[in-house]
């Protein structure tokens, strides 16, 4: 563990390796929603709307739900045996979970596909291993540019993933292209991205710390996160970002298809411009305004706005409008999230940046979990509903950092 530390080299790989996970994730973005809500998926063609919407909810919790029981414990083994060999097996987790994927829409079973969701979630510890690793080569100043980083990979990732994702699965480009084939194009990307970790990527950790690891640590984290007194309120924040931001991430796709009729390729067209604008925001406005503004300073005004923008999207009548809304959600997102977590790492020691930044993700995961389960529900009554209660989510997490956490002192963090 004390191999010397390259920040160049480290920032550049895991941007590399970020890209190539998003792009992998950003081709499944415009099918699943369509395979299960459309009348030409794999459902059952007598299945209610109300019943498919409630199917894809539960599917797209998955991931997340699993996540937040796997991520700690990856967090926790980044911490012990290092950043690098816990990437590699996160890797390894999506690269599988892809290939059951592909194979459950050939076969036109469910289960698997639910069974893919559930182990790619489960060793999808790779951004938070990765924002540990960026933690261990950046200084306090730098965190919040270097997470950038992140978050631009994430919108470089989403530029060309659901845009290729719906043309792969589009059969008038090519008469043998079907669903299962982005899944397919995604798995050799995961392969390509193990490869470069091995060759590219040093190992960053030079202390170890031997974190109690166990299958309920997600669990105790949320507990523990609220006993945490320095760091409670600003999880909580985080916590309703999230929450509020995936109501409207993970069912947008469902308004679309019920209100414009939206494809695969159309939804993948959308996604991939609301990623150009996020990576413009983490290349070109983010890392600028963190050298004049503080973290505290950039969301008190960026989650602002993207709570007053969310409910705009509920408004047009033809969809071309909705390009004239998403830059204003994409930057306003950009600039809120690198920020929080920026804020949680810098309150934390050195030493506890996998096992806090760890906790962090579980916080997130559970958030990313419930939005799909509740809105799948609550879409029955409205398919919009999901984005107001999102918007309101988010505009409460922006009264409670801006009245709370701002006002209370900052004391650093140290595990005992």
């Amino acid at each position: 563990m004390n191999t010397p530390k390259r920040p160049r080299t480290v920032l550049a790989t895991l941007f590399f390796t970020i890209f190539l996970d998003l792009l992998g994730m950003g081709l499944a973005i415009p099918i699943l929603a369509p395979l299960i809500i459309g009348s030409s998926g794999i459902m059952p063609a007598d299945m209610p709307m109300a019943t498919r919407t409630i199917v894809y909810g539960f599917l797209v919790a998955t991931y997340p739900f699993c996540q937040f029981f796997g991520s700690p414990i990856l967090g926790a083994l980044s911490d012990r045996y290092g950043r690098r060999k816990v990437i590699m097996l996160s890797l390894f987790g999506t690269l599988l979970g892809y290939l059951l994927t592909a194979l459950g829409i050939i076969l036109g079973q469910l289960w698997i596909i639910f069974l893919s969701r559930a182990l790619d979630g489960f060793t999808g510890g790779n951004i938070s291993a990765a924002q540990s690793a960026i933690a261990d080569v950046s200084d306090e100043r730098e965190k919040a540019r270097n997470f950038g980083l992140i978050g631009m990979a994430f919108g470089m990732g989403f530029i060309l993933g659901p845009f290729m994702g719906g043309k792969l699965a589009d059969p008038t480009v090519l008469p043998w292209f079907t669903p299962a084939t982005p899944f397919w194009a995604a798995a050799i990307l995961a392969a390509c991205n193990i490869v470069s970790v091995w060759f590219f990527l040093p190992e960053t950790l030079r202390t170890q710390v031997r974190t109690k690891i166990s299958l309920l640590t997600g669990l105790r984290n949320i507990a523990r996160a609220m006993r945490i007194v320095h760091l409670r309120t600003i999880f909580v924040v985080s916590f309703l970002f999230v929450l509020g931001f995936n109501f409207f991430t993970q069912f947008f796709q469902i308004f679309l298809i019920e209100r414009f009729r939206f494809t695969e390729s159309d939804i993948g067209n959308l996604f991939a411009y609301m990623g150009l604008w996020i990576a413009i925001t983490q290349g070109f406005i983010n890392r600028p305004l963190t050298r004049k503004f503080s973290s505290e300073q950039i969301i008190s005004v960026s989650a602002f706005t993207l709570a007053g923008a969310l409910p705009f999207l509920l408004l047009p009548e033809k969809a071309g409008f909705i390009y004239l809304i998403l830059p204003f959600i994409a930057i306003s997102n950009g600039l809120t999230h690198p920020n929080t977590t920026a804020i949680v790492s810098n309150l934390a020691g050195k030493e506890s940046q996998g096992e806090i930044l760890g906790i962090n993700q579980s916080i997130q995961s559970l958030a990313m979990a419930l939005p799909p389960i509740i809105a799948g529900f609550i879409a029955t009554l409205h398919p919009g509903l999901p984005i107001f209660v999102g918007s309101a989510l988010i505009f409460l997490a922006w009264m409670l950092f801006v009245f709370v956490f701002r006002k209370r002192s900052r004391t650093l963090f140290h595990e005992v």
